[in-house]
């Protein structure tokens, strides 16, 4: 009998990655709604990743299509997304935004998945799709390090709090740089 080994294929085309990228957001959407884990931590990941997603998409996806309306929907994600980052968990205010923030998304999700992919789709030939999903990874990635940083530069009591929220075992004898790490993990 041989040893079979699955192999995993990762996506690389940009149809893929985006589409991939909308179900993490919406994932984040329903993480957020059922109040699980830490919500502040789960804005921050859901900012960061609806940031570089739309700046990716924007710099190198939406110049070969005619996308003037997934730049305004941008825009407005974005403003309801910085209310969502002010805004305190628990709140009135926070849930409104929230419903706000996910029904604007779902909409531009479903214009992108409904008509411009298709378009994008049925105009580049597979190379140029490969060569997309390229260039939206890189562009992407670039954006999700230089957030990341931003938040990394938390306190060592921003982190110690939001290990408390997660309850993280031990966080009281953790130094700044385990905080960090635990926190993350504890948000993947």
């Amino acid at each position: 009998m041989t040893d079979r080994v699955a192999t995993v294929v990762m996506a690389t085309d940009v149809i893929s990655l985006i589409t991939e990228d909308h179900r993490t957001v919406e994932a984040l959407f329903e993480r957020l709604k059922k109040e699980e884990g830490d919500p502040k931590t789960t804005v921050a990941e859901l900012h960061a990743l609806l940031t570089a997603h739309a700046r990716a998409e924007e710099d190198r996806v939406y110049p070969d299509l005619d996308a003037h309306h997934g730049l305004e929907e941008h825009k407005e994600a974005e403003v309801l997304l910085d209310e969502l980052v002010r805004a305190r968990p628990g709140t009135p205010e926070f849930r409104q935004t929230l419903e706000k923030l996910s029904a604007a998304v779902t909409h531009h999700v479903e214009e992108e998945e409904g008509d411009l992919l298709p378009q994008l789709a049925q105009q580049a030939g597979k190379q140029r799709l490969e060569e997309l999903g390229e260039a939206f990874k890189q562009r992407r990635d670039e954006e999700l390090r230089a957030l990341r940083a931003v938040h990394d530069g938390a306190t060592k009591a921003e982190l110690y709090e939001q290990a408390q929220q997660a309850d993280i075992p031990g966080r009281s004898q953790m130094d700044k740089e385990e905080l960090q790490e635990a926190v993350r993990k504890s948000t993947s």
